[in-house]
């Protein structure tokens, strides 16, 4: 076959397999619609009308916000959408209404984790958000982080908050989402013109939508192209427990399984087997929600928690030191992609085992990170025109070598350099040290 023969037929089939995979993205998001519009419990995509069911009805509402294209949790959402027994008594309980889209989402109400493709918002029928359900601590591992037993714990604990309402009303309060400076998420300056309030259904549905991650990269782009750094609650968003020490039981709704020694936790005293109960006064009924006080606590913070313990109510409280933010690992969040297009020129970079950087003449403790991938295309592909190979070592980083791990590059360049600043980064490759020079964007 002629190279030019072979390279025509090769680009057929990527085309074709892009094709593919991009009908079965649409058809996935059309027949999730198809499937919930006739369904006799799901509302789906309008959430006025259930707000006016849920105060005919005098119920709680349960909001899932799901990003459809997306695979992550989709086993779960799976199992909440077909109503398993385990938790069919208690969605029968609430007003569920299915938000397949991120366009048109009041940002002043609801706000989230954005890196989630699976999100709940617990609300009463007056429009008082009660919690949030919904957490993931990596890329792969959904099934540590979410079941459905701690789904229908976290329903049971939403329900109680419902019936105590009146008593409840006050220590609600700080669950409401802070003003947005951006209405809806199509207005942010890097999806304008782009994005409508609506998917279109009729063309290419999937185009339309806005994804949750969007969200996310549009904040950051606004700060970004102002040359403004990016502060620790948007680089370092919704952080997971295990920054203050805390593994939680995932087939309850808040249940310690395991402190960490010396952790911010352990210094609290709390202990396996607790159940968080409150936290800066605000009642918790899921892991979501101890992220969302921790979300919205400042760069250092003393925040009083309530624990349950043996039938008792015991009071504690958690130390946040300066910088505590930066313990959290990014590296698995969608939105992380987009800051290492702008950090490393589209690099994806991963820590050594022991036994690999051993062989490496690089002392210990100083940085050695291994390039996984290269971006290849447009503005991924900054490193690689610069010069720089899949399976090089990052042993320097804008002059430094101190860094540990990509979370603290990425922090780095974030933080510290402004777009359009050169950085060199120095690799080795073999056994030949090699300087390249990336522009930041």
């Amino acid at each position: 076959m002629s190279r030019l023969l072979f390279f025509g037929v090769m680009c057929l089939t990527v085309t074709l397999s892009s094709l593919s995979i991009a009908q079965d993205r649409e058809t996935k998001v059309r027949n999730d619609k198809k499937l919930l519009e006739a369904s006799d419990f799901w509302i789906y995509n309008d959430l006025s009308k259930a707000e006016r069911d849920a105060r005919r009805m005098k119920k709680p509402i349960l909001v899932v916000f799901r990003c459809i294209p997306c695979e992550a949790c989709h086993e779960f959402d799976e199992q909440v959408v077909e109503r398993e027994p385990v938790i069919r008594e208690l969605l029968d309980k609430f007003v569920c209404v299915r938000i397949p889209q991120a366009n048109g989402l009041d940002l002043s109400r609801f706000q989230y984790d954005f890196d989630m493709s699976f999100a709940i918002i617990y609300l009463h029928h007056d429009g008082t958000i009660l919690g949030r359900f919904g957490t993931r601590t990596g890329r792969d591992n959904e099934k540590d982080d979410m079941h459905l037993l701690g789904f229908a714990d976290s329903m049971q604990r939403v329900l109680k908050l419902s019936t105590d309402f009146n008593q409840q009303k006050k220590s609600l309060q700080a669950k409401a989402a802070k003003s947005s400076p951006i209405a809806v998420p199509e207005e942010f300056p890097s999806l304008k013109g782009k994005y409508t309030d609506k998917l279109n259904y009729e063309g290419k549905v999937v185009q339309s939508c806005i994804h949750c991650h969007q969200i996310r990269e549009a904040q950051r782009m606004v700060l970004r192209m102002d040359n403004k750094p990016v502060p620790d609650e948007v680089l370092f968003p919704w952080p997971g427990l295990s920054v203050i020490g805390l593994k939680m039981n995932p087939q309850t709704a808040i249940t310690v399984d395991a402190v960490l020694p010396d952790s911010i936790a352990s210094k609290a005293q709390i202990q396996p087997g607790d159940r968080l109960a409150t936290m800066q006064g605000q009642p918790l009924v899921s892991v979501a929600d101890a992220q969302w006080v921790l979300q919205n606590a400042g760069t250092s913070a003393t925040i009083p928690v309530e624990l349950e313990r043996n039938g008792q109510r015991i009071k504690t409280t958690l130390e946040l030191p300066d910088g505590w933010r930066r313990q959290a690992d990014i590296s698995w969040r969608a939105t992380t992609w987009d800051l290492r297009r702008m950090a490393f020129g589209g690099m994806l970079l991963e820590s050594l085992n022991a036994e690999d950087r051993a062989k490496l003449p690089v002392p210990a403790g100083k940085l050695a990170l291994h390039v996984k991938h290269v971006g290849q295309y447009g503005d991924h592909a900054r490193a690689k025109q610069a010069g720089l190979l899949k399976d090089d070592i990052v042993i320097g980083y804008d002059g430094r070598n101190d860094f540990q791990t990509e979370t603290e590059l990425l922090a780095h360049a974030m933080q510290h350099k402004h777009r359009d600043d050169p950085v060199q980064i120095e690799v080795l490759r073999g056994d030949k040290k090699m300087t390249f020079t990336v522009k930041l964007q």
